[in-house]
């Protein structure tokens, strides 16, 4: 029985040791391989003194070694940091600072944004390619026999910090068990239609669920995944029909960038594309089922409950089911509750509730966060509104948080306010969501300029962009003489978004 993230690549090599894992850049790697690879990843951070419980950071697009320090650091007992290679130098560096990294791994593409905070890194700093003064890591590695340290953990031992945005603006380290990524894992087999016979694209980044959680599942079920770097259609397109795809993930940006990409695409092999994370279309998603089939299965989560905890399969996207975002998954409980905690009707707009298995162990190093979050019986606050039909259908109203979703990321208006403030122009400033037909939401800035200053667009965009990652940036400015607000002086945020949300059905994905 698989029941944690070692146990996965142990078992399969054990049983299936021959069959495919992996495919990367038409490489093949064996269960046999990735058992082989991680023991040694594993062997050399305990030579560096990593050790059950430390934390190593990873910022490098998709590939073989992702999974190989993963795998490797599971097997000591250490926990995966995956970090968002779209976040600027301060940002990665909060985040390696935040969870006291005893060692980053990193890819040749962002050695520059590494370089210059990697004197403040405890341990190790292990390149994926060539560096100057870093080790690489496949040298590094390949020094150390494979022996597997063969430390065991229990199901309720932190095995991965998902980062992700904070209304404060400081990203919080959503704790990942080994029971969660079992219960998920596991339980999603029947659902995604996982099984050893299938082939998984896993395209989508790893720092994100949509990545990592969706490749360990296929894992977890022995399936073969393949792997591509970043998202390029044409890519994925090629991938599809050279492997024969059975399976994939993709956000609804991806989705419409399939259709729209030009030629024939062979999805004969398909059999589920599971979609989720950001709003979706009805225009894209009547037309991914006109050109693709009846395959996609829409998912609703969060990062905080290891990803979905409803699906709309592919049948129910009828009618009025396609406002839906399913039901939940037979582990999952939803609740949708008023103010005070309490049920309300089936059809009642309320916050969305979910418990199960799968419910983060909390958030690193902020109990209030946790507590904010996590009621004290275990149900997960989403900070979404929503109601339940009388078939528990699962119906997504809007947020009652101010997060923005844009093509699958969260964005968080507090931080890129923060930022914007700054700005000598800069008297006031709002940042919202806006309906965007590729991201489902983009961000925009709603300024009041300071006295005697004129906001130009380009220029404020071009000064946050030093502090913010590139989603995270305004793609556009409104200048405003005044921001609404209540009489306590909050600024009254639905009221700013409702000229752009007016006539559209979908707020919420």
């Amino acid at each position: 029985m698989i029941a944690t993230l070692a146990d996965l690549v142990r078992g399969h090599a054990r049983r299936r040791p021959t069959a495919a894992a992996l495919i990367v850049d038409d490489r093949i790697v064996t269960f046999a391989d990735l058992d082989d690879r991680s023991s040694r990843v594993a062997q050399a951070f305990a030579q560096a003194g990593v050790g059950r419980g430390d934390r190593v950071a990873i910022v490098d697009k998709n590939g073989a070694e992702f999974f190989e320090v993963v795998f490797g650091l599971a097997k000591l007992g250490a926990v995966a940091v995956p970090i968002n290679w779209r976040l600027a130098a301060p940002e990665m560096r909060h985040i390696i600072e935040d969870c006291a990294a005893a060692a980053v791994v990193v890819g040749a593409e962002f050695f520059g944004t590494v370089e210059t905070f990697a004197d403040h890194v405890e341990g190790p700093v292990v390149a994926v390619g060539a560096h100057p003064r870093w080790p690489d890591l496949h040298d590094w590695a390949g020094a150390h026999p494979a022996v597997d340290p063969g430390v065991t953990t229990g199901p309720d031992d932190l095995t991965m910090l998902a980062y992700t945005s904070g209304t404060t603006g400081l990203p919080k380290g959503v704790m990942l068990s080994n029971a969660n990524f079992a219960c998920k894992s596991a339980g999603v087999a029947e659902p995604w239609r996982l099984g050893p016979d299938a082939v998984a694209l896993a395209v989508m980044p790893m720092f994100h669920m949509a990545g990592a959680g969706w490749a360990f599942a296929a894992l977890w079920q022995g399936a073969t995944t393949v792997v591509l770097r970043e998202v390029d259609p044409a890519a994925i397109l090629a991938a599809v029909a050279r492997y024969r795809v059975t399976n994939m993930l993709l956000v609804p940006a991806v989705i419409q960038s399939l259709l729209d990409a030009p030629g024939d695409a062979d999805f004969a092999s398909v059999r589920i594309v599971v979609y989720g994370a950001s709003p979706i279309s009805d225009d894209v998603l009547i037309r991914g089922i006109d050109r693709f089939g009846p395959v996609f299965a829409q998912v609703y989560g969060m990062t905080e409950a290891t990803g979905s905890v409803t699906q709309l399969d592919g049948a129910e996207h009828v009618g009025g089911l396609l406002r839906s975002c399913g039901r939940p998954y037979p582990w999952v409980r939803i609740r949708v509750v008023d103010a005070d905690g309490r049920d309300v009707p089936a059809g009642v707009v309320g916050e969305v509730w979910t418990s199960s298995a799968q419910n983060m162990l909390g958030y690193w190093n902020n109990p209030e966060a946790t507590a904010a979050a996590l009621t004290p019986d275990g149900w997960l606050r989403s900070g979404d509104a929503g109601y339940l039909d009388a078939d528990g259908y699962l119906y997504l109203h809007d947020r009652l948080k101010d997060m923005i979703v844009t093509g699958g990321e969260n964005v968080y208006p507090a931080e890129v306010e923060n930022v914007l403030m700054a700005h000598p122009d800069v008297a006031d400033v709002a940042v919202i969501g806006v309906p965007d037909p590729r991201w489902g939401e983009a961000v925009k800035a709603v300024v009041v300029p300071a006295p005697g200053a004129r906001v130009r667009e380009a220029e404020l965009i071009g000064f946050a962009r030093a502090q913010l990652a590139g989603f995270k940036l305004p793609k556009s400015v409104d200048v405003v003489a005044a921001l609404p607000r209540t009489p306590s002086g909050k600024v009254l945020k639905r009221a700013l978004r409702e000229p752009y949300w007016s006539g559209t059905d979908r707020h919420i994905g």
